[in-house]
């Protein structure tokens, strides 16, 4: 059996390594229209930023490597030009020597990966542009970065890639101002968690214009859509990517509605022998089970596995994922996994939310707070999506929402999660517990929370309520919500006559459990409709500027 494939980064190298382990006489060729193979392009941002010295590190493999351990010929700057589907055939250009010629293949596997989106600018293609995709972009960004000594630049985009490459900027001693077409930062996060995140960035001098494009790009400026002019050097374009598809499409292969390549949960597509997996593919939703393309270098290596063990006589099957993603920024992490609200709310789920603001470990321990949202189906009950900005313990955290999300669990559940616990790594009640405990009370003990946004909304068209601050007096004075009251909780229950029980009352402390107490009292005593401030007052005055 002769298996051909195209392309040779995380996918085609993982099929092909999994193709071999199942078939020891199969001949497996590789070509690939790069000169890198088999890189991390997640790590170029810290080679840029230093983090990483040797870029060899980013490719640890080479073609020598694939063909002393895998007995796998990989050549490197051989372009398919085109897939003879009726014949079974490839027709390849060495790019070095623009020699043509045909090859013959019984499988094939198409992980052609996904390009850069660039968009229309003027000046997108000046030497001081970049798009960091692949290992050479990262040489000629460092490059250029020492050889022209930028002292300002512009980022267009704050995805995963844009804020990987603020931080690799920074470190190189550049004054970075991020452009954001959208009227949010941080595409994965709600606009809540992006304007607190946001905020948390303003206070370490980030400058971030959103809500206006790039228009035209020039040697020593940039001019937006909106007319302001941005000084700078060097322009990192972190704009998005597409499935590279083109090669499928004109072979005839289907694409699915996100406009990658259409697969089966076996890597097959629609042509018969032939397989695609990584970047170009379309898969899907574990949670609503409808098609979705998320690229990432985890998904690719599982799929390549996928598709490698299929066409080798093997019975994998992909089983979705979840859009789980999380990055570094400076000492933050921010990670997000299922669906937000607003996608839940898309697709039709009836849904609560929760904020919980908790320390990763004790304070004693050098804990530090964590933000977390939690989105759960009102009607099933299950957990549908969370997002996590803190410092430590971050990754934790969301690889456990990950596998719950993943195997249906109930918001009561999380409770219930034999967690390892010692000071040092946790605290007693882990802040999965209290996600849990939170979405639980609201769900099944008539304990409901009201979001910052909408207690505003409430306030300021001047619903008839009361607003109790529970919270000790001196933090009252130091900044309050709009018209709340301040009833610290050990006085609730003397000032009781003074409040009514059939006014819509909102309680909250700093961070919600007080609230909560506060709130259990109220509702023991006959108040009517009591909700507890999702998150607090931390919460409510870290995006109450996004808010106004």
């Amino acid at each position: 059996m002769r298996i051909l494939v195209i392309g040779a980064v995380a996918a085609g190298t993982s099929a092909a390594a999994k193709a071999r382990r199942n078939d020891d006489n199969a001949e497996i060729v590789i070509y690939e229209k790069d000169r890198d193979i088999s890189y991390s392009g997640c790590g170029i941002p810290y080679y840029i930023g230093g983090e990483i010295e040797d870029i060899s590190d980013l490719t640890p493999r080479d073609p020598v490597f694939f063909k002393e351990k895998y007995n796998i010929n990989v050549f490197t700057g051989f372009e398919v030009l085109k897939i003879d589907i009726q014949n079974k055939e490839l027709t390849v250009k060495n790019i070095n020597t623009n020699e043509v010629f045909k090859d013959k293949y019984d499988k094939l596997v198409i992980a052609t990966g996904a390009t850069a989106f660039v968009p229309n600018v003027t000046g997108v293609d000046k030497d001081n542009v970049f798009f960091v995709r692949n290992v050479q972009s990262a040489r000629n960004i460092k490059n250029y970065i020492e050889k022209n000594k930028p002292q300002n630049a512009v980022i267009a985009g704050t995805g995963f890639i844009g804020f990987e490459m603020l931080e690799s900027l920074m470190a190189n001693k550049i004054n970075v101002t991020i452009i954001e077409k959208q009227s949010k930062i941080t595409p994965n996060l709600d606009e809540d968690m992006a304007t607190f995140l946001e905020n948390i960035l303003i206070k370490k001098n980030i400058t971030i214009i959103k809500n206006t494009g790039i228009a035209d790009i020039q040697d020593n400026k940039v001019i937006l859509e909106n007319g302001t002019e941005v000084v700078s050097d060097m322009v990192i374009m972190a704009t998005g990517v597409k499935p590279n598809i083109m090669l499928a499409k004109n072979a005839g292969i289907e694409i699915g509605v996100t406009g990658a390549i259409k697969v089966n949960k076996k890597m097959q597509t629609n042509i018969e022998d032939v397989y695609s997996c990584g970047d170009c593919i379309e898969t899907f939703s574990v949670i609503t089970g409808n098609p979705v393309y998320r690229p990432l270098g985890s998904t690719a290596n599982k799929t390549g596995r996928i598709a490698g063990d299929v066409l080798s006589g093997g019975t994998s099957e992909y089983r979705g994922n979840i859009s789980t993603g999380i990055f570094k920024l400076f000492d933050l992490a921010i990670a997000s996994t299922g669906l937000s609200e607003k996608e839940a709310k898309e697709e039709g789920y009836e849904i609560v939310t929760c904020h919980n603001i908790k320390y990763d470990k004790p304070e004693y321990f050098n804990g530090k707070e964590m933000l977390i949202k939690a989105i759960a189906d009102k009607v099933t009950q299950k957990l549908l999506g969370v997002q996590i900005i803190g410092y430590e313990g971050v990754d934790k955290r969301i690889d456990v929402f990950v596998t719950l999300i993943t195997y249906g669990a109930k918001a009561c559940d999380l409770f219930h999660l034999d967690l390892a616990y010692a000071p040092p790594f946790s605290t007693t009640k882990d802040p999965v517990h209290y996600t849990g405990m939170i979405l639980d009370n609201i769900l099944n003990k008539n304990r409901p929370v009201i979001t910052a946004k909408k207690a505003q909304d409430l306030i300021d068209k001047g619903e008839k309520m009361q607003v109790i601050d529970a919270r000790i007096n001196k933090q009252y004075n130091e900044c309050h919500v709009d018209r709340a009251v301040n009833i610290p909780h050990a006085e609730l229950r003397k000032e009781l006559e003074t409040l009514d029980k059939d006014l819509l009352t909102i309680t909250y402390c700093n961070k919600g459990v007080t609230g909560n107490a506060t709130q259990n009292i109220l509702i023991n005593h006959g108040f009517n409709k009591v909700y507890n401030l999702s998150g607090g007052h931390k919460f409510y005055k870290a995006t109450k500027t996004k808010l106004e």
